[in-house]
């Protein structure tokens, strides 16, 4: 399980502190969309989410193989068409005796990593309940 846990800051109208396990990091909304532009937007974490998976499962998968990657590089895009969310991923490998196939292959695998699959599953749930330990008067 995954807990993160989310505090505004108020250095900004959206910025807000996040503490996921041991790592902590600010957050916020551009300048355009009235913040301060002072860490990552919601979407710019989803999209790295989204690339940083695709690496490393690409990694994992070649590394299980015994297969020469020397690096991976994914660039991901995040754009809203009509009511759509579409991303676009973009894998380089780098391995000079990797083959063609072995290169295939990773491509194929590079679509599945779990974040991929959470994003594509119909069947996703997302709860939303009120933290009891909060006094109703406290609550937004």
């Amino acid at each position: 399980m995954t807990k993160v846990r989310i505090n505004e800051t108020h250095a900004s109208t959206y910025s807000v502190a996040i503490e996921v396990g041991a790592h902590s990091l600010i957050g916020d909304e551009p300048a355009d969309k009235g913040g301060l532009d002072l860490g990552p937007s919601p979407y710019d974490l989803l999209t790295s989410a989204l690339g940083e998976c695709t690496a490393m499962t690409v990694r994992w998968y070649a590394r299980s193989q015994g297969w020469p990657v020397d690096q991976i590089e994914v660039r991901v895009t995040h754009e809203k068409r009509g009511r759509q969310d579409v991303f676009t991923k973009s894998v380089h490998i780098t391995g000079d005796l990797l083959s063609d196939d072995q290169r295939v292959k990773l491509i194929e695998v590079a679509s599945k990593c779990p974040v991929q699959r959470t994003l594509l599953a119909s069947d996703t749930a997302i709860e939303t309940v009120p933290d009891i330990d909060v006094p109703a008067q406290n609550r937004a």
